[in-house]
């Protein structure tokens, strides 16, 4: 026996909490692997038809470390805080992370970076297309993992209600995400192959507009604890970022050709 099929070798507990613990960590493993394959791909796509040639400077990691550096260190602690907390609040005492939660990282770490460095306008353009795919397809990982993951949507009487295994039909909300991220992707690429230069230059403004707009309607059909009135964390994390996408949307971005 490997040591992969140790660890993942479940008790047999009365609840059986770790062969779900098991099936998460290999059901979530297989579709991160999908998103990040599929997200590669749709960038590799971008960069051989030069797409976004004219709209950006590309920065490469031997050129600008400092850049993805922070890029990485603010999603990843993001991920982490984020999904960790709202598990917590749920008595949840197990680390999560949240995507939610990585782009509003990415987005803080990356905007203190720019301020340092006296760099104006949008760096984000070349990861819209490859973020939007990830999310719809990681959300079926969600999906898929089913009661234990924590994804679920709340109880419905709705035809395409959902039973996870609990005899109760829930908001299949995994897949409202999906469908909502690859709506966005098809209005993107559409946009590119129109040369629409107004929706590609302020595009990563955009889909962290949508990204926050429909998230935080789906937040209304999951069962997080509430932390601010109606709202859960990831009701004020989504809000955050839809605040940041209008203010930057509002300014002069929208004429500026992105760096």
């Amino acid at each position: 026996m490997s040591t992969a099929e140790k660890r993942c070798r479940p008790a047999r507990d009365a609840d059986g909490v770790r062969e779900g613990a098991c099936a998460i960590v290999l059901i979530h493993t297989i579709f991160d692997i999908i998103a990040w394959v599929s997200a590669t791909l749709f960038a590799r796509w971008i960069a051989y038809a030069h797409l976004l040639d004219e709209y950006i400077t590309k920065r490469a990691l031997k050129d600008d470390p400092g850049y993805y550096f922070c890029l990485a260190l603010g999603a990843l602690g993001g991920a982490f805080v984020s999904g960790t907390l709202n598990l917590s609040f749920a008595r949840i005492w197990t680390p999560g992370h949240s995507i939610a939660g990585a782009i509003a990282g990415g987005v803080v770490a990356v905007e203190l970076y720019k301020h340092a460095r006296g760099i104006r306008g949008s760096t984000g353009l070349q990861f819209v297309g490859p973020l939007a795919l990830g999310i719809a397809v990681g959300r079926l990982g969600c999906y898929f993992a089913g009661l234990p993951d924590y994804t679920y949507g709340t109880p419905t009487s709705l035809p395409w209600g959902v039973d996870f295994g609990d005899g109760i039909r829930r908001h299949p909300v995994q897949l409202y995400e999906s469908a909502a991220m690859l709506t966005f992707l098809a209005v993107y690429v559409a946009a590119l192959g129109r040369h629409d230069r107004t929706f590609i230059r302020n595009s990563f403004y955009l889909f962290v507009g949508w990204y926050a707009l429909q998230r935080f309607v789906w937040e209304f059909l999951k069962p997080y604890p509430a932390v601010a009135g109606p709202f859960n964390l990831f009701h004020l994390i989504c809000a955050a970022l839809l605040g940041y996408s209008l203010v930057m949307l509002r300014g002069k971005h929208e004429f500026r050709a992105a760096v």
